[in-house]
Order: structure tokens, then C-alpha cells, then sequence
């Protein structure tokens, strides 16, 4: 089997490790393995202990080298409240006599725009071109070969806390893995479902795990806006532990079996068997209230951050649902009320199997960005030219 055909994404979450494994064939991708372990050492996307990170993950691909195929490179997501974007611009002069526009030439404009001054415990990890100005002449998506004197680049540059993503690095090169490429979580999800007609009308989607909801905001097939609450499911099973007296254990089993974020008619009390602690009944309305005020809580902050970029209720294709926490009944109704915008559920595509479960929308999303910069659709999430994927390849080389 050729290693060039094997495609591995790494899901680091706070609640979950997800590695999926996937087989590049003519009919599309075949999966080989998917593993889902607890994670330790991991607090609201970040990696807190790299130490226990890479024990799991030692284990976690030793079983799947006996399994089925041994892996030696992946793709990596980040998350974490620590993550920012901001807007940059570069300008170089052409470089080659007869004023056309070389990789080399779109390269350097790159370089520059990612050349601005933040503290220095924080670093820029990636830009996402959203355009670039040949000679005043702007809206430019591929500028390769165009005729100019002066290229500019208008990009997203993408950032984080300089610790932070050295101790996921670190997790993950002490575990004997290579990183190819390392995407934020929202990128990631946004990969796996979305479509590029949402792209350009203008989507936001919203990726509700354990410890965190990332968001990025798409417009004319750009990322525009990328932003990490330490906020997710978590809160709510700690909410229920609290409002219902209970051990964290049957909090999230509670959640996970009668909870919604809407109050059913007629809807009587409800009691659970607890092993060797009888039973424990509680009434659908309080936990109905609990669960309902933390989604709330969580959309207003994301109205917080498109009102920021001026699109508060000014997204044309809406609101994306996706993740773990998205599969709760009702979600989509209420977000529909706090966004006042078109929303439903985001299902990742692409991965034959796997497209029912929300919670795999990043590490899906991962394998299919593996697939896009393997050179096998030519195409990428971030650009609707196509160019993503060969600027992505000429900035690998800042990758540790």
C-alpha cells in the first residue's frame, strides 16, 4: 500500500481524541480507521500537558498500526480562546524583467503581509489570501503570470499564543507523528460542510464541541473572521451537575438522553436509575431552562463577534450548525430565534460513512484539506480560484 494514498487527520479536543485514516482511491476516499479515546491533558482546546497528549497518542496509533495501517504524517487541528485573525496588506515590486507575476513574486507579498507587529509571545501560523492588487487593479484571486509592476495581497492573517502552539506541536512530534499541516478547528468543519455556493454568498459556521465553539465567517469565498470561545458542552453537563445536585457522570448522561433546548407540551417529570443510588427524578422544565440558558449565553457571544465585522443578521446563506453539542433537539430552532438568520444543520460530506455525525465534522474536514493540498481536487476551502492549496504548500515551510 503506498504511503502517498494514506490521509490521517488528528482531532484534539477537550472531552475527545478523533484520528480518522482514509485510503485516496478512483471513487473517492475509503476509510481504514477511525479511533475516538478520551483526551487528558487538554482544557478548553488547549494542550495543557503535552506529556499525557503524547502518551495517548503513542498508544492510539500503535492500535491502529495493528489495525489496519501504520501512520507516520497528519493533519492537525488547533483550537483554543488564544486563537485571533487580523486583517493585513503586502506590497513588493515584481521581480521578474519581463513584469510577470511568479510564485516567487507570491510568495514574497505573502511574507510581507504576514510581517505586521503583535506581542511577541504570540506568532502568526498561517494567511489566507483574500486578494490581490495587480497595479492599483484589485479583486485579483490568481495574480500567477498576470503582467504588473507592483503586487499587493490583501490577506487574514491567523494567530495564536506562541506556548500554546508549541505545546501541541510538542504533543505531537514526542509521539513519533510528522504535522503536514496544522488548521484551526472552524477551517476544518467549514471544509467538511459547507458548500462553495454558502462560501460566497456569505455563511458563519459554528462548530459547538466540548470545551470550545469556534466560529469562522466566510464571504465571497474568503475567510473573513476566525474566533474561539471557551465555552461548549461541558458548561452545560457542569450546569445540570449543579442545578440537578448530581455527579458530573449522570449530568451528561441526563443531557445526552432527555436533554433539548425546548419544553415539550404535557411534558411530565422525568427520573433516572442511578446504579446502586436509586433513582433521581427531576423535572423536564428545569432542565429544559438550564440547557437552554448556556446555548443562549453561547449564541450571544457569537453575535458579539459578527457584530464586530458588521454582519450581525447580514449573512445571506445563515447560520451552520455543527458539533458535538449540535445534536441536541431544538438547537436549530433556537438559534434560528437568537440569530434572526437562515440556520440548520451541518452534516460533514465527502467521507462515505461518516456524514450523520456532527461531532466528526473536524477531523473529516481535516482529511478532506489533506486530500485538497495532496493535489487531488485542485482546489481549496479558502479561495475560490484554487490557489489555496499551492500558497498553503510554499508556507509549509513554516511549520516546526
Amino acid at each position: 500500500m503506498a504511503r502517498a494514498s494514506i490521509i490521517c487527520g488528528l482531532d484534539i479536543g477537550s472531552q475527545n481524541i478523533k484520528t480518522l485514516v482514509v485510503k485516496k482511491e478512483t471513487e473517492g476516499l475509503t476509510v481504514l480507521n477511525y479511533r475516538e479515546v478520551p483526551s487528558f491533558g487538554v482544557r478548553r482546546g488547549v494542550v495543557i500537558y503535552p506529556e499525557g497528549v503524547s502518551q495517548i497518542l503513542r498508544e492510539n496509533f500503535s492500535k491502529i498500526s495493528q489495525e489496519s495501517q501504520k501512520v507516520g504524517s497528519l493533519y492537525l487541528n488547533i483550537s483554543g480562546a488564544h486563537l485571533f485573525s487580523a486583517a493585513s496588506r503586502g506590497s513588493i515590486a515584481v521581480s521578474r524583467a519581463d513584469q510577470r507575476i511568479s510564485e516567487e513574486d507570491i510568495n514574497r507579498v505573502l511574507s510581507a503581509a504576514r510581517t505586521f507587529s503583535i506581542p511577541s509571545n504570540k506568532e502568526i501560523f498561517d494567511v489566507i489570501p483574500r486578494e490581490f492588487i495587480v497595479d492599483g487593479e484589485g479583486g485579483i484571486k490568481e495574480p500567477f503570470g498576470l503582467k504588473g509592476v507592483r503586487l499587493e495581497a490583501e490577506v487574514l492573517a491567523l494567530g495564536g499564543f506562541s506556548p500554546y502552539l508549541e505545546n501541541l506541536t510538542r504533543a505531537v512530534l514526542d509521539s513519533g507523528l510528522q504535522i503536514l499541516d496544522r488548521t484551526p478547528s472552524a477551517l476544518a468543519s467549514g471544509r467538511s460542510c459547507l458548500t462553495e455556493k454558502q462560501r460566497e454568498l456569505g455563511v458563519a459556521i459554528l462548530d459547538i464541541g466540548a470545551g470550545t465553539s469556534d466560529l469562522a465567517v466566510f464571504e465571497e469565498g474568503d475567510l473573513i473572521h476566525l474566533a474561539v470561545l471557551p465555552i461548549g458542552s461541558a458548561n452545560i453537563t457542569n450546569d445540570i451537575a449543579i442545578g440537578l445536585k448530581t455527579d458530573i457522570e449522570i449530568a451528561e448522561r441526563i443531557k445526552i438522553e432527555f436533554g433539548s433546548c425546548f419544553l415539550k407540551n404535557g411534558q411530565k417529570k422525568e427520573k433516572i436509575e442511578l446504579e446502586d443510588q436509586g433513582t433521581l427524578i427531576f423535572s423536564p422544565k428545569e432542565l429544559t431552562n438550564i440547557i437552554r440558558a448556556r446555548i443562549s449565553e453561547i449564541f450571544r457571544e457569537i453575535n458579539k463577534e459578527l457584530k464586530k465585522i458588521s454582519k450581525e443578521k447580514f449573512l445571506p446563506a445563515g447560520i451552520v450548525l455543527t458539533g458535538g453539542a449540535t445534536k441536541l433537539p431544538g438547537i436549530v430552532e433556537l438559534a434560528k430565534k437568537e440569530f434572526r438568520l437562515p440556520t440548520r444543520w451541518g452534516k460533514p460530506k465527502g467521507i462515505a460513512d461518516l456524514e450523520n455525525d456532527p461531532s466528526l465534522a473536524t477531523v473529516c474536514g481535516l482529511v478532506l484539506l489533506g486530500q485538497d493540498l495532496e493535489g487531488e481536487t485542485g482546489r481549496s476551502s479558502f479561495s475560490a480560484g484554487g490557489i489555496g492549496s499551492k500558497l498553503k504548500k510554499i508556507f509549509k515551510i513554516f511549520i516546526p
